[in-house]
C-alpha cells in the first residue's frame, strides 16, 4: 500500500512539475528541476502565481527576486500563500515554514489545491466566458445545482469522445489507459492528425504514444505523463490525468475560439469581397450601357435618307432587327443592374453598413432617364422611317401615273390618227408612212412604263387612284396599232372583233395563247383545223414572233381571211352548220363538235333572234362583223 502511494505521489510531483514547467516557460522563465528545491525560496511560487491569476497576469507586487536571508524567503512563500487564499482555496496548517524547509506537507498541497484550482478552474472560467462547445456558464459553476469543474471537464470529455464505439469515459482513471480515448478526442478536433479508423485497438501503448506525440508536436499540448502513468497504473492518477486532459481542454478551446474569429472575420471578409466584385460588376456594366444607349440615341436622332424605297425599307428592316435583338438584351440588362444594386444595398442593411452610392451619372435614375431618352428617340426614328417610305410610295404612284397616263395619250392620238386616214390612197400611204415612223419611240416609252411599274411593285404598291392604266394595258394597246398599221386590208370591225376574240381566250392575261386557247379562238370565228395542223401552225407561229401574240394571232387570221375566208364563205359554212335555218341553236354549234369555249363565245357574240332565248341571228352577226 505505502509503494502504491509512493508511486502515485511520484506520479503527481512529476506531472506537477512538468506542468508548472509549461507555465514558466510560457513567460521565459526558466524551469524547475525540484519542487521542493525550487519553491522553497518562494520566486517560483509568486511567478506561477502571477502566471496562473484568473485574469491572465496578475502582478503580486514587488517581492525579493534573490533573496538569501530567511526571511526573505519566508516573505516571499507569505506573499504567494496570501494570494492562494485570496482565490478562495483554504490552507490547512501550511505556512511559510512548510515550504521553506522542503517539506513534503508543502509539495501535498501544491498538488492537491493549487492544481485542480487553476487548471481545472480555469477550464470552468474559459468555458464560461467564451461558450465553448456545448458547455455554457451554468455546466461548469460551483453551485449545489452546477457541475464542479471536475464533472465539467469530464461531461466535455464524454461529448466530444460520443460516437467513438470503443471510448466510454467515465472517469479520469481507467477510461484513459487504452490511449484510445486521447486519440479519439484529438481525431474529434483534428481529424488530419490522427486516422482513427487504422488504429489498431488493442495496442494500448502505441494508442498513447501516438497521441502524447502528436499532442505534443501539433497542437503544442506538453507530454505531462510517461506511457506507463496511463497503461500500466492501475488506475492511473486522476489528478495527474486531470491535468494533462485540462491542456487538451485549453488547446481546443484556444483554437476554436481562433477558428470563431477567423470565421467571423473570413465571413465579414466574403461579405465585403461579394459587395466590392457587386459594385464594380454594376459600375462598369452600367457604364457599358449607358454608352452604349447614347451611341444608339445619337443614331436614331440621325434620319438620312437616300430617297429611295430601298433605302428606306432597309432602314425599317434594320430598325426592325434592332428592337428584336439589341433592345431586348438591353431590357434584360436594364432588369438586372436594377437587382444586382438592390441585392448590394440589401446586404449592406442586413449586416447594419453604409448604403452604396454609385459614382455620379450611374445611379438607378440616370439609366431611367437615358432610357426614357432612347425610347423617345426610337419613336421619332420610327415616325420618320413610316413617313418616308409612305412619301415615296406616293411619289412612285404619281411617277408611274405620269408615264402611263402620258403614254396613253399620246398613244390614243396615234391611233385616232391612223383610223381617220381618209382620201385617195397614195396621200394615205404616205400619211400611214409618216405615222410609222412615230410609232418607234413608243418601245422605249413603254420600256420606261415597265420600269416604272417595277418600282412601284418592289415598294409593294399595289394600288393607284392617280391612272388605271398598267404596263400590260398598254403594251396590248400599243400592239394593236402596230398591228392596225400593218392590217390595212382589215376592216376596223374586224380587227376589233379579232381584238375581242383574243382577249377573251387570253384567259391567264399573259397578251399571248396557248394551243388550246388558240383552237378555241379560231373555232369561233368558224376556222377549223386538224389537231396536227393546229400543231403545226402554233409551233410555226411560236417559231417567228416568240409566243401566239396578238399580232402573231392577227397575222393568222389576215392569211387565213385573204387565203379562205370571206363573208359569203363564212354565211355558207354557218348555213351548213344550220342546215339552212337562217339561225342556228347551240344544239347546231356542238354537232359541228366545235370546241366548248368556242361554242360559249358564239353565243354570248350573236345576237338572239326576236322572242326567242336559243336562237342565234348568224346572218345578222356577218352583217354587223363584215359591215
Amino acid at each position: 500500500m505505502d509503494s502504491l502511494e509512493a508511486r502515485s505521489r511520484d506520479v503527481q510531483e512529476r506531472t506537477f512539475c512538468k506542468w508548472l514547467n509549461t507555465k514558466l516557460e510560457s513567460h521565459n522563465y526558466p524551469p524547475m528541476t525540484s519542487l521542493v528545491r525550487d519553491l522553497s525560496d518562494g520566486v517560483k511560487l509568486i511567478q506561477i502565481m502571477e502566471i496562473m491569476g484568473e485574469s491572465g497576469d496578475v502582478s503580486l507586487g514587488r517581492y525579493n527576486k534573490t533573496p538569501r536571508m530567511r526571511v526573505q524567503k519566508a516573505e516571499n512563500v507569505n506573499k504567494a500563500l496570501e494570494f492562494i487564499t485570496s482565490r478562495g482555496v483554504k490552507l490547512t496548517n501550511i505556512g511559510p515554514e512548510d515550504c521553506r524547509h522542503h517539506r513534503r506537507k508543502c509539495k501535498a498541497y501544491s498538488w492537491h489545491d493549487m492544481d485542480p484550482h487553476f487548471e481545472v478552474y480555469d477550464c470552468r472560467y474559459q468555458a464560461s466566458t467564451h461558450s465553448f462547445s456545448s458547455l455554457n456558464e451554468s455546466n461548469w459553476t460551483n453551485s449545489e445545482e452546477g457541475l464542479s469543474a471536475k464533472e465539467g471537464l469530464l461531461l466535455w470529455c464524454q461529448r466530444k469522445t460520443a460516437g467513438y464505439k470503443e471510448v466510454d469515459v467515465q472517469d479520469f482513471g481507467h477510461s484513459w489507459s487504452d490511449g484510445l480515448a486521447l486519440c479519439a478526442l484529438i481525431h474529434h478536433h483534428r481529424p488530419d492528425l490522427i486516422d482513427y479508423a487504422s488504429l489498431d485497438k488493442t495496442d494500448k501503448y502505441t494508442n498513447t504514444k501516438l497521441a502524447f506525440d502528436v499532442a505534443e508536436q501539433h497542437l503544442g499540448i506538453p507530454q505531462l505523463l510517461d506511457v506507463e502513468d496511463l497503461c500500466d497504473a492501475n488506475p492511473p492518477d486522476e489528478r495527474s490525468v486531470m491535468t494533462y486532459i485540462a491542456s487538451f481542454f485549453h488547446a481546443f478551446s484556444s483554437m476554436d475560439q481562433q477558428e470563431t474569429v477567423s470565421r467571423r472575420v473570413e465571413k465579414f471578409a466574403d461579405l465585403m469581397y461579394s459587395v466590392w466584385l457587386s459594385r464594380n460588376d454594376y459600375e462598369k456594366r452600367m457604364r457599358a450601357l449607358l454608352a452604349e444607349w447614347s451611341e444608339k440615341t445619337a443614331a436614331l436622332a440621325s434620319n438620312v435618307f437616300d430617297g429611295t424605297y430601298t433605302d428606306a425599307k432597309q432602314q425599317l428592316v434594320e430598325f426592325q432587327a434592332y428592337k428584336n435583338a439589341s433592345k431586348r438584351q438591353w431590357v434584360s440588362e436594364k432588369q438586372d443592374l436594377a437587382m444586382l444594386f438592390t441585392n448590394v444595398q440589401t446586404k449592406l442593411r442586413t449586416y447594419g453598413l453604409r448604403e452604396y452610392i454609385p459614382p455620379e451619372g450611374l445611379e438607378l435614375s440616370d439609366m431611367d432617364a437615358a432610357w426614357s431618352a432612347l425610347l423617345a428617340a426610337e419613336a421619332t426614328r420610327s415616325k420618320s422611317i413610316n413617313a418616308q417610305i409612305r412619301e415615296i410610295k406616293e411619289s412612285l404612284r404619281k411617277k408611274f401615273a405620269n408615264v402611263a397616263n402620258n403614254f396613253e395619250r399620246r398613244l390614243r392620238d396615234l391611233s385616232n390618227e391612223l383610223s381617220n386616214l381618209d382620201g385617195p390612197l397614195e396621200d394615205q400611204l404616205t400619211s400611214a408612212k409618216i405615222i410609222q415612223t412615230r410609232l418607234g419611240p413608243f418601245a422605249e416609252s413603254l420600256k420606261d412604263v415597265a420600269s416604272t411599274e417595277q418600282e412601284c411593285l418592289a415598294a409593294n404598291v399595289e394600288e393607284n387612284d392617280y391612272t388605271i392604266f398598267t404596263h400590260q394595258d398598254l403594251g396590248f394597246e400599243l400592239e394593236l396599232v402596230i398591228v392596225a398599221r400593218n392590217m390595212s386590208n382589215l376592216t376596223p370591225a374586224q380587227l376589233e372583233q379579232f381584238e375581242s376574240t383574243f382577249r377573251y381566250f387570253d384567259r391567264d392575261e399573259t397578251n399571248t395563247l396557248e394551243l388550246a386557247e388558240m383552237t378555241s379562238a379560231l373555232a369561233s370565228l368558224g376556222i377549223v383545223y386538224s389537231e396536227e395542223d393546229l400543231i403545226t401552225i402554233h409551233e410555226q407561229l411560236t417559231e417567228d414572233y416568240g409566243a401566239v401574240t396578238f399580232e402573231a394571232f392577227i397575222n393568222l387570221l389576215v392569211d387565213i381571211t385573204e387565203d379562205q375566208t370571206s363573208p359569203a364563205q363564212l354565211r355558207d359554212a354557218f348555213r351548213g352548220l344550220a342546215g339552212d335555218k337562217p339561225f342556228v341553236t347551240e344544239v347546231d354549234l356542238r354537232a359541228a363538235l366545235l370546241p366548248p369555249t368556242a361554242v360559249e363565245y358564239l353565243q354570248q357574240a350573236m345576237p338572239r333572234r326576236p322572242g326567242s332565248e336559243t336562237e342565234f341571228d348568224y346572218e345578222a352577226w356577218l352583217d354587223d362583223v363584215f359591215a
